[in-house]
């Protein structure tokens, strides 16, 4: 008799992965020029591929600004991976912005008024190194440095550091610098520059694996592309560049039916994050404030004002990025405070 139980609980989950295994499939997102658009995110832009709510996908990315910058900081042709080449001589429709976008995927079920769950699980570089620099008229210190540097920074991935000189070696945490999904038909084009309701270069670099962000709906299917690859980033990304890079990244992505968000918000494990973004940094500032205070009434039960005070004593505010036009600030607040 026991043997007949055993027997039937290893049927009944044999049964129940094979229904997981069926409902949950993985899709590669391959680095091709059909599947780039490069510099904008659009609502009118067709998309390459189709999932349904709960099913992973492999992305794979090019770095931003595409080969000039690549081949300006001296790295040889042989290095240079021919799919990246491929994109730069197939991909003739470009700007406003500088980032190749990989996408958009269509996530079935997706309505405007649902929020979308990016559930990034892990990444892999195309190539073992990554630029960075500054340009004569963007960043923070401008009038102090009117030209052009770029500087190849070599990769060891499997020991997870960056050799930027002689004696000094970066922790790399790679994340995609841009994740959005497109905005409502009605604003139509916009740049992959400036992120917005709609996420896209966010240049959160707390959005590394393990991380979950979660981006509110605005078309049906949501529309999401992904690029802009970072091997690492400081808080502020003071010269408008990060270690660039070109990722593979798996994300698994799931609509959240009815759960209204107004901006974006993410978790890592171990904090929870809110957002604020606006061309002013005290107004981004008052906006991640905001938002955090809004998670704590709707997702803790908390009382505003307490939510309030909570902030004070327990969020960290840090400047994701000032670079991008429209400046960015991220409260932080972690798990570990809340016992229920």
């Amino acid at each position: 008799m026991k043997k007949w139980i055993v027997l039937g609980i290893v049927l009944l989950m044999a049964g129940a992965l094979l229904m997981w295994a069926q409902s949950s499939r993985t899709h590669e997102l391959k680095l091709l020029p059909e599947n780039v658009h490069w510099g904008y995110y659009d609502a009118a832009v067709k998309p390459v591929l189709r999932v349904n709510s709960g099913d992973t996908i492999r992305v794979e990315t090019m770095v931003a600004r595409g080969l000039q910058r690549l081949r300006a900081a001296g790295v040889a042709e042989s290095e240079i991976p021919s799919a990246l080449k491929a994109v730069e001589e197939g991909v003739k429709e470009r700007g406003p912005g500088a980032h190749p976008l990989t996408g958009p995927i269509w996530i079935e079920g997706a309505e405007p008024g649902d929020t979308l769950e990016v559930k990034i699980q892990s990444f892999e570089f195309l190539h073992p190194y990554g630029v960075s620099g500054f340009g004569p008229t963007g960043g923070t210190l401008p009038e102090e440095f009117p030209y052009v540097a770029v500087k190849l920074v070599r990769l060891d991935a499997r020991a997870g550091i960056a050799e930027f000189s002689p004696g000094i070696r970066l922790k790399i945490a790679p994340f995609f610098g841009s994740i959005g999904v497109a905005p409502d038909p009605l604003v139509g084009r916009i740049s992959s520059g400036p992120p917005g309701h709609h996420a896209g270069n966010l240049d959160n670099k707390e959005l590394v694996a393990g991380s979950t962000l979660y981006l509110p709906v605005h078309v049906r299917g949501a529309l999401l592309s992904m690029g802009d690859g970072h091997a690492m980033q400081g808080d502020g990304e003071v010269t408008v560049t990060a270690l660039e890079t070109s990722l593979r990244g798996t994300v698994q992505v799931t609509v959240r039916k009815g759960k209204r968000l107004t901006w974006p918000r993410a978790e890592t494990p171990t904090h929870y994050i809110a957002m604020g973004l606006h061309t002013d940094l005290d107004e981004a500032a008052r906006l991640a404030t905001h938002e955090m205070i809004d998670f704590l009434v709707t997702e803790k039960g908390m009382k505003r004002d307490e939510a309030y005070i909570l902030c004070s004593l327990a969020a960290d505010l840090h400047v994701t990025q000032l670079v991008d036009g429209t400046k960015g600030v991220h409260a932080m607040i972690a798990k570990s405070i809340f016992t229920r």
